[in-house]
């Protein structure tokens, strides 16, 4: 066994050589986000143009849309390839895979966080039925993401009968994750983190592939001082430390206890603040009534976050149970940015034993985004307007739970609504078009979905659908709304249509 050693930044961004395999911890704003060492890697290669060539492998988006998280990657050269499940957080990386300057491979959030398990286990790659039906499946897209990809790295197979796909394993050369106290025997404790997120899994990958473990942490402690069941990490996996004594829970936030459920706030009932947007408000009303008290429930990113304030505002949570990807279970859940942690949060698994719960039906309602749907129910969020965007955990969650709520607005780019006289009025339409005939890739199979079982609805601001054997089905309008003239002349498609009702007066309050 080797003692952990503890170096600066720069001396870890040195152990990394050209053409390795990098995965790396992080989500969203900064949460469990090493940044020391991804500035330290950044400033190595704008000054000597080394280490070159690298793989980068993350499981959940990271970053500021600007210069922090995955952006200290994006510099051509520095990058061959990259593995991972969200790009919105990195317009450079984002940028980079448009112009073939890098292979880019999309798989659920969830996928790389199982595959890199059982590459630090030592199988043979991961069997699921996650991804069945959408881009990632071999007989579509398989993952890959432009021109330039052309690896083969998840392949379909049968096993008793039944259509599961195989992700390959890979070699992890280097892991770089973060927590918030080391020991001197190198064990990592997150206590004072949002999230855990998948740290052990990526140690435990590349540890057991031979490579080497990069801790960033804020804080170096006497060994005994961490209470055993802190620790999220044993020393045995840790090649080297680095200590950020400047380290925050989140850019350009400090420690709060009642994030990391060191402490519990006083929040008062106006602490939760609904969507400023009207779409987004009436949406998460709309959306709010299909909860079933005692139900066990998910939210994803965007839209969907603004129902976390109509439940706060309704004094529900204590009916519920709540969760995202991320490992976090009720509490208030934080939006936008913050998206993923949660003030006074009940409990906190890592992202990887959240996933499982998923996929493997432990959700009875999620509230998920809409991009773009079609005539057939397919879903899209991953690939909008020839961008990029990743499903994130998306994809084992939607295939999952027992009923999906998909939320968004019901067409783009310069749409422009208004209540009044209890009415909605479209006062100008949206230049996009959100149901079309086919989604631009299947992120959300609705083939897959009906084999199931599975309830779907469709809800926007102005209308709510369901999918049926045949398709779509119109089932309620918004007050004010005519179906010839605000709803059937902005989709690419008829939806079947047979009694539609009216969207209830209090979504609209």
């Amino acid at each position: 066994m080797s003692t952990p050693k503890f170096i600066h930044a720069q001396h870890a961004a040195e152990l990394i050589n050209d053409g390795d395999t990098v995965a790396i911890s992080g989500n969203g704003a900064g949460m469990v986000s090493p940044e020391a060492i991804f500035a330290a890697l950044e400033k190595r290669f704008l000054e000597t143009g080394y280490p070159r060539d690298l793989t980068l492998v993350h499981s959940l988006g990271l970053g500021d849309r600007d210069s922090l998280g995955t952006n200290r990657f994006a510099h051509e050269g520095m990058l061959r390839k990259i593995i991972a499940s969200h790009f919105t957080w990195s317009a450079k990386i984002q940028q980079l895979i448009r112009e073939e300057k890098i292979e880019a491979y999309c798989f659920p959030g969830g996928v790389i966080q199982q595959l890199l398990r059982e590459i630090g286990a030592g199988r043979p790659g991961l069997f699921t039925h996650s991804g069945l039906g959408t881009f990632v499946d071999s007989r579509h897209d398989g993952g890959r993401c432009n021109q330039r990809s052309r690896e083969e790295l998840v392949e379909l197979m049968h096993i008793d009968g039944h259509e599961i796909l195989r992700y390959k394993p890979f070699k992890v050369d280097v892991a770089i994750i973060r927590g918030t106290y080391a020991d001197t025997r190198g064990n990592i404790s997150c206590e004072e983190e949002p999230i855990d997120m998948d740290i052990y899994t990526i140690a435990l990958a590349a540890h057991n592939s031979g490579g080497r473990v990069l801790a960033q942490v804020r804080q170096i402690v006497e060994p005994g001082s961490l209470h055993p069941r802190s620790v999220r990490v044993p020393g045995i996996l840790i090649d080297a430390v680095v200590a950020d004594p400047g380290q925050q829970q989140f850019y350009g936030l400090a420690y709060d206890p009642s994030i990391s459920g060191a402490r519990r706030a006083h929040l008062a009932q106006t602490t939760a603040t609904l969507p400023d947007k009207l779409e987004r408000r009436i949406i998460a009303r709309r959306a709010a009534l299909e909860l079933r008290s005692g139900a066990s429930l998910n939210f994803g990113f965007g839209i969907p976050g603004g129902i976390f304030a109509v439940i706060a505002e309704q004094g529900k949570a204590g009916d519920l149970w709540m969760s995202v990807e991320q490992g976090v279970h009720n509490g208030r859940m934080l939006d936008d940015r913050l998206f993923g942690a949660a003030a006074n949060p009940e409990v906190i698994v890592s992202s990887i034993e959240q996933f499982d719960y998923y996929s493997g039906g432990g959700i009875d309602i999620t509230f998920l985004g809409m991009g773009e749907a079609d005539r057939f129910g397919n879903v899209n969020v991953s690939h909008l307007a020839g961008n990029l965007i990743g499903p994130g955990g998306f994809m084992e969650i939607a295939q999952n739970a027992k009923k999906v709520v998909f939320c968004g607005t019901f067409d783009a780019q310069g749409s422009r609504v208004s209540w009044s006289h209890d009415r909605l009025t479209i006062l100008q339409p949206g230049k996009v078009h959100k149901f079309v005939n086919a989604v631009e890739r299947i992120t959300f199979s609705g083939d897959f979905a009906r084999t199931r079982g599975q309830e779907v609805m469709y809800i926007t601001e102005r209308a709510v659908f369901r999918l049926v054997s045949d398709g779509l089905e119109l089932i309620e309008i918004a007050p004010g709304i005519e179906i010839e003239r605000d709803v059937l002349p902005h989709m690419d498609f008829q939806p079947l249509i047979s009694a539609v009702g009216t969207m209830p007066a209090s979504v609209f309050d």
